[in-house]
């Protein structure tokens, strides 16, 4: 009798100390289908010679033991399959500049589906932005909390005029207006998502006047920055700065923010919208 309670105690320690081996935090990055071709400078005018690029719409899964959270939901569904569908929801300029080729398998709630998730399931979405390939399926998720800065949702509904106020411009009003009554945390600044320092929201204006990036520390120690638009492209790095900012100063110094946490923790910063280093960093895998 003491030999067998002495076997399942050690047997119930076992267990408790593989648990958070079993809960430890992983990431999936996915995209929204791809944009492009097109020039670079259409993007970076302080590009110096013309290139056609294609990029990828990063979407992110994250699995943390509170519950799944998505980073940035891509473009609204209603765009899939070809250009008759995307100008019937977005304006025909951004059709034929961005030259989306979203496949309706390539939407956030088909990307769950493909990782046995259900939308349900998500227990938090957070936007980094309210821009058409950032915000454009916050709809699909009714059931979760939604984390935006409170100053880019008044960005989302009024932008400003240089950047186009038209109801399906680069803010696509209907995204947002059919997720009007879902619960939104508005926050003011940077926020540790579940208060244990895994999952943290950087304030990250100048792409937008609320925009914000993620940093992640995986189950295996890794530090995952997802700059989405913060960073564009590894041209930013290079010294060409993005096109489409509420402030190039603010952009400036949240370019500087994330290079710095970077640098000084050793972290991986990856980047919404650059093609090589999807392919060859983990797009349409998980990080562990």
């Amino acid at each position: 009798m003491k030999k067998t309670g002495l076997l399942a105690s050690m047997l119930a320690a076992l267990a408790i100390s593989a648990a958070p081996a079993a809960q430890s935090q992983e990431l999936y990055w996915a995209t929204s289908g791809y944009f492009g071709p097109f020039n670079i400078q259409g993007l970076i005018p302080t590009y110096p010679k013309a290139k056609d690029i294609t990029i990828p719409v990063s979407m992110w899964i994250l699995k943390h033991p509170k519950g799944i959270v998505v980073f940035d939901t891509g473009n609204n569904a209603a765009i899939s399959d070809g250009a008759d569908n995307c100008k019937k929801y977005w304006a025909a300029g951004s059709c034929d500049f961005l030259k989306p080729s979203q496949k309706r398998s390539d939407v956030i709630d088909q990307q769950l589906a493909k990782l046995g998730i259900k939308v349900d399931d998500v227990k938090v979405v957070v936007s980094s932005h309210s821009h058409l390939d950032h915000s454009g399926n916050i709809a699909l998720f009714p059931k979760a909390v939604h984390v935006y800065q409170k100053k880019e949702l008044y960005q989302g509904y009024w932008p400003e005029k240089f950047q186009g106020r038209a109801a399906n411009g680069t803010f696509v009003l209907n995204d947002l207006v059919a997720a009007r009554d879902y619960d939104f945390y508005e926050l003011d600044g940077d926020y540790d998502l579940f208060g244990d320092g895994k999952v943290k929201i950087i304030s990250t204006p100048g792409h937008t006047i609320g925009h914000q990036s993620m940093k992640v520390t995986l189950g295996s120690g890794q530090v995952i920055i997802m700059s989405q638009d913060a960073v564009w492209m590894q041209e930013n790095l290079d010294g060409y700065a993005a096109g489409l900012n509420f402030s190039i100063q603010a952009y400036t110094n949240s370019l500087e923010k994330l290079k710095r946490m970077r640098d000084l923790e050793g972290a991986k910063l990856l980047m919404a919208h650059d093609k090589n280093q999807f392919d060859s960093q983990g797009g349409n895998k998980w990080q562990k």
